[in-house]
């Protein structure tokens, strides 16, 4: 199936595997460009050396093309370009909107650059700045999250600007990668249905508490840092949103000591990080340490397996969801149920 999106990176099939923290390693997404589809290495949990070895060990698995998803607003997000360049990966993926700059010298080297937006005006401003595509997540997506339907924001986006849209917010599987085709997409980006495959790294524990939720034990919280946030309705969300702000405050500095351990950064830096995630939100000194913490949180429940202490960032797909199938497999389905789809269609 071939599409502006096929095209512009070189991939068999218009499906994109999101760039999710803790998430995203070496094996999924080389798995995954295996598969023909578009896979996004999420550099954000990793220091400039781990991306480095990261992308060394997908271009050991897979000559097929990948991308990695950058933090825009990243202190060393220049050297973290200088490594995409150097190593010859294929796209560059942005959380938040990326530069005017950073745009034009990832072009000129060659890299495909495609920011991840959640608004029109977003879209255009990229758009305008340079970038080859958008993808466009709508409220179903997982993890920080709009409030407009993907079935409203979609026809919105791909109306405003000249250049492949690629859908994501509630897809996993051919009849959503079809309907998003219909809209005028370019291909979708799931990251959820990736997640609950048989090559993801999740530990079982957790794939198994995500394969047991329903659809409406999928959430929205500003309770984890102060902005929406989509995830599984957990212990923890439902302590985080119970609690008041002491108990939230206190709940916030114990888990700072491990982040710091993580990330290096001190107390000041912690906050510092804290205070630059606000995008210009009332938050409280709870909300802060923990929107430095954020990558912690998701850590806890992602590698160590602690459903219990962690969070568990999901689209609303996670309560339809109900195997793990390789991303071979996955990939399979969703083109051969695509094509099935296009063929049941009336023809007038």
């Amino acid at each position: 199936m071939r599409t502006p999106l096929t095209e512009l990176v070189g991939v068999a099939h218009p499906i994109v595997q999101t760039g999710m923290g803790w998430v995203a390693g070496p094996r999924l997404v080389s798995a995954t460009a295996e598969a023909g589809a578009l896979g996004i290495l999420a550099s954000a949990t990793m220091t400039v050396e781990q991306l480095r070895a990261a992308v060394r060990e997908v271009n050991s698995r897979t000559s097929a093309p990948f991308g990695v998803n950058l933090r825009a607003d990243a202190g060393d997000a220049r050297e973290r370009v200088r490594i995409i360049i150097d190593e010859g990966v294929k796209v560059a993926s942005f959380a938040l909107a990326p530069s005017k700059d950073l745009i034009t010298e990832l072009k000129d080297a060659g890299v495909v650059v495609i920011p991840s937006v959640g608004a029109r005006r977003h879209a255009e401003k990229v758009a305008a700045w340079g970038a080859d595509a958008v993808i466009v997540q709508g409220g179903e997506g997982g993890g920080h999250t709009g409030d407009v339907a993907t079935t409203v924001l979609l026809p919105q986006v791909v109306d405003a600007v000249g250049i492949p849209v690629i859908a994501a917010g509630g897809f996993h599987d051919g009849r959503g990668l079809v309907a998003a085709l219909a809209y005028g997409a370019a291909g979708v980006a799931m990251g959820t249905r990736f997640l609950l495959t048989s090559d993801s790294t999740v530990p079982d524990a957790v794939k198994a508490r995500y394969l047991a939720a329903g659809v409406k034990d999928v959430t929205v919280t500003r309770a984890v840092d102060g902005l929406p946030h989509r995830m599984l309705r957990t212990e923890m969300v439902a302590a985080l949103e119970d609690a008041g702000r002491v108990r939230a405050l206190a709940t916030a500095v114990r888990r700072a000591a491990g982040f710091r351990r993580l990330s290096g950064l001190s107390r000041r830096g912690m906050v510092r990080e804290g205070l630059a995630m606000k995008h210009g939100k009332d938050l409280s000194w709870s909300q802060i340490l923990l929107a430095a913490n954020t990558p912690m949180l998701l850590k806890a429940a992602m590698v160590d397996g602690r459903t219990d202490l962690g969070v568990m960032a999901s689209g609303q797909v996670a309560g339809v969801i109900e195997d793990l199938p390789s991303v071979a497999e996955l990939v399979d389905r969703v083109m051969k149920e695509a094509h099935q789809t296009l063929e049941a269609l009336p023809r007038g």
